[in-house]
């Protein structure tokens, strides 16, 4: 374990290396960058949508039982702002485009595409894992505003037609705008950010580190998901925990 995650840092910091070389890359990074918004885009609305309902419907009658539906609005805006929206668009594009970009670099590396590279004297980490990094890097932020946007207008949907909550959408959102600040979809931004530098370089590494056929291949990927996911949830912990010092 402490071996793999020693080769992360080494992957991550030798991309970092790479910066100088990103203008000649900037063809694959819109690439990559409107692979990842196309193919996410759909899901994360879907997603993002019923999340922000079914915060509503959970917390919305408890509320409201205690006299204090007007806060709803506030509770499910801070919720998917700060945590949900983050985490669970970081998960999404762990499985759907984690999992793609080893399997892509993995049965290149299988097939000895990446060793061609090195003989033409490419270097695979100018080639294949910047550019794919900085594309998760930018694309992920947007689909979280974008994430936090839909939660809150699912939310306000449910809490506005269901019954036992009746909060109307004006109500709704003057709650959401007294107690979500800035800062605080801020923060939800920052978060994605540093769970797409995750997500990317665990990823490019796992394909890297490919041996063995498509049977390989297959292990790569599902330990890239798995290892993206676990490295997901535990940095967001800490980042929790550090950014609460500047609240």
């Amino acid at each position: 374990m402490f071996e793999s995650i020693g080769e992360v840092v080494i992957l991550f910091w030798r991309t970092l290396c790479a910066w100088p070389q990103l203008l000649r890359q900037r063809r694959k990074v819109l690439e990559q960058f409107f692979e990842i918004g196309n193919a996410s885009l759909l899901m994360a609305c879907i997603l993002s949508l019923f999340i922000g309902g079914v915060l509503s419907l959970q917390s919305g009658p408890v509320l409201a039982q205690r006299g204090l539906a007007n806060l709803l609005g506030g509770i499910v805006g801070i919720s998917m702002a700060k945590e949900l929206a983050p985490v669970m668009m970081a998960v999404l594009i762990a499985g759907r485009i984690g999992s793609a970009m080893a399997a892509e670099i993995g049965s290149m590396q299988v097939y000895q595409e990446i060793d061609a590279l090195r003989t033409m004297n490419i270097n695979p980490i100018n080639y294949l894992v910047l550019p794919r990094l900085v594309a998760i890097a930018l694309a992920l932020p947007m689909l979280v505003i974008f994430s936090i946007m839909t939660g809150w207008f699912g939310g306000a949907l449910v809490a506005a037609t269901n019954g036992q909550i009746a909060v109307s959408f004006s109500a709704f959102f003057s709650t959401l705008k007294d107690i979500v600040d800035v800062k605080d979809v801020a923060n939800g931004v920052f978060k994605s950010f540093c769970f797409a530098l995750v997500i990317g370089t665990v990823s490019c590494h796992q394909g890297l580190q490919t041996i063995g056929g498509p049977r390989g291949i297959g292990r790569s990927v599902t330990k890239a998901v798995v290892n993206s996911i676990v490295m997901i949830l535990i940095l967001d912990y800490f980042l929790t925990r550090w950014l609460m010092f500047f609240d």
